[in-house]
C-alpha cells in the first residue's frame, strides 16, 4: 500500500507527463533530445531571452516566459525543472489542509497549478502570471482535463491589486525575481551578522521586488490565512532580509523551515527555504539568520600535523563558514601579508597569509558569507603565497 507522500509522488509523475515533461539524469541526453525537438532559431531565440532575462528589466522577464510558454518549447525547456516540480509540488499539495480558496502567484504556465486542482477538486483556485502567453496555456490545459475548479488571470500585482480573498497563498520562485542580487552584507567580514538598517532593507525589497510583491499578497489573504513560500534565498545575504520582510510584515514561521534540494538534470541545486506561515499564531517559531550547519572537515590541529606530507593536497581545506570558526583557532596564529578592500557592490574582501606551529595558512572571508581556509606545511609556502597574489590580483 503507497503512503500519502508516495502516492503525491506517484500521482504528480502521471501529471507532468500529461504535460509532456520528461525526467533527465544525463545532460548529453537531455541536450541531445532538445535539438531533436527544436529548431536553431527556436534555440538561439530562447538562449538570448535566458541572457537577457538574467541581467534585464520587468520586460525582459515577461519576454522570456512568453516564449517559454510555446508549445513546442514548453515541455522542452520545464522538463530540465522536472525534480524541481516534484520537489515543491509534492510539499505544497501535504500542506493544502483545509485550505478553501487557494492563490498560486506567478503560477507560470499552470503545470504544478492544475495538479492541485486536479488533487482537490472540492476547492478553489486561482493561479495568476503576467505572463499572458502562460496564462492562455494554463486555462487551455485546465480545459482538456476538465479542471472546473481553477482558474487563470493575467495580471502584474506591482501594477494593479489581486481580486478575490484567498485563505492559502502559494508563492515560489515569484517574489525573489532578481535572481543575481547578492542580498545584504554582514556588518564586517569578521562576522555574518547583519545590523538592522531601515535604508538597506528597503532597498533589498526595492531591488528584488519582494516588497509591492508581498504587500499586494497580504491585502488579498484572509486574516486567518496561511502562506506557502519558497525563493532562491538559500545564501544567508539573501535569507536574512527576505527573512526580515517576511518579519516586518508580521508573518511568523509555524513549521521549521527546510531547505530544498533538487537536481536540474545532473547539476544540484541548493535551494529554498520552503517556509509556511501565518499571522496571529500562539505556536509561532524564532527566525533565525545564522549560517545553516555546513559539510566543512572537523579541525583537529592534531589530526592535521599527523596527515601526509607528500600529498598534493593541502593539510587541511574548508569552503564552508566553519572555516571562521577554525581560522579563529589556529594556535599561535602569526600574520605575514594580509589585504582588506572595500568594493563597489558593498561586500568587504579579507585576505590574510600567515603561519601557525609550523603551517603555513591563508584566509579568505567577505562580507557577503564567502570563507575559505588552505593550511600546508611550511615547506610548500610558496605556493599559498602564489594564491594569496592571484586573489589580490584579482581584486578590483
Amino acid at each position: 500500500m503507497l503512503s500519502f507522500s508516495d502516492e503525491i509522488r506517484t500521482a504528480l509523475h502521471e501529471h507532468l507527463n500529461r504535460w509532456g515533461l520528461k525526467r533527465f539524469t544525463s545532460d548529453r541526453d537531455y541536450f541531445a533530445w532538445q535539438r531533436r525537438q527544436l529548431s536553431p532559431e527556436d534555440l538561439n531565440h530562447l538562449n538570448r531571452l535566458v541572457e537577457a532575462k538574467r541581467i534585464g528589466d520587468h520586460r525582459d522577464e515577461v519576454a522570456f516566459y512568453d516564449l517559454a510558454a510555446r508549445p513546442a518549447i514548453l515541455p522542452v525547456l520545464h522538463s530540465q525543472r522536472y525534480d524541481y516540480f516534484e520537489a515543491v509540488g509534492k510539499r505544497v499539495a501535504s500542506r493544502l489542509g483545509g485550505a478553501r480558496r487557494v492563490l498560486d502567484f506567478g503560477c507560470g504556465a499552470g503545470i504544478l497549478t492544475t495538479f492541485y486542482a486536479r488533487r482537490f477538486p472540492e476547492r478553489e483556485f486561482v493561479g495568476v502570471d503576467r505572463s499572458s502567453a502562460s496564462i492562455a496555456v494554463a486555462q487551455q490545459k485546465a480545459n482538456e482535463l476538465g479542471l472546473a475548479n481553477v482558474r487563470f488571470d493575467c495580471l502584474d500585482v506591482e501594477r494593479e491589486p489581486l481580486r478575490g480573498c484567498f485563505d492559502l497563498i502559494v508563492a515560489t520562485h515569484a517574489l525573489a525575481q532578481a535572481e543575481q542580487d547578492p542580498g545584504m552584507p554582514s556588518e564586517s567580514w569578521r562576522t555574518f551578522e547583519r545590523t538592522r538598517n531601515a535604508e538597506r532593507q528597503a532597498d533589498f525589497e526595492r531591488r528584488t521586488g519582494i516588497g509591492a510583491r508581498l504587500d499586494q499578497l497580504l491585502a488579498a489573504r484572509d486574516s486567518h490565512g496561511r502562506m506557502v513560500v519558497c525563493e532562491k534565498v538559500r545564501h544567508l545575504a539573501r535569507r536574512v532580509p527576505f527573512q526580515r520582510a517576511l518579519a516586518e510584515r508580521a508573518l511568523q514561521l509555524i513549521e521549521p523551515p527546510e531547505p530544498i534540494q533538487y537536481r536540474l538534470i545532473e547539476e544540484t541545486i541548493d535551494d529554498g527555504p520552503f517556509y509556511v506561515l501565518q499571522k496571529g499564531s500562539e505556536a509561532a517559531l524564532p527566525w533565525d539568520e545564522s549560517p545553516e550547519p555546513d559539510k566543512g572537515p572537523v579541525f583537529d590541529r592534531n589530526v592535521i600535523l599527523k596527515a601526509p606530507t607528500d600529498s598534493d593536497r593541502p593539510l587541511y581545506e574548508n569552503h564552508w563558514p566553519s572555516a571562521q570558526a577554525a581560522w579563529e583557532r589556529l594556535p599561535d596564529r602569526d600574520v605575514t601579508q594580509e589585504t582588506t578592500r572595500q568594493q563597489s557592490d558593498g561586500r568587504q574582501v579579507h585576505v590574510e597569509l600567515g603561519t601557525s606551529n609550523r603551517m603555513q595558512y591563508l584566509y579568505c572571508a567577505n562580507t557577503f558569507d564567502q570563507r575559505q581556509l588552505v593550511i600546508v606545511e611550511s615547506a610548500r609556502a610558496a605556493m599559498l603565497e602564489d594564491y594569496y597574489r592571484e586573489i589580490i590580483g584579482g581584486m578590483p
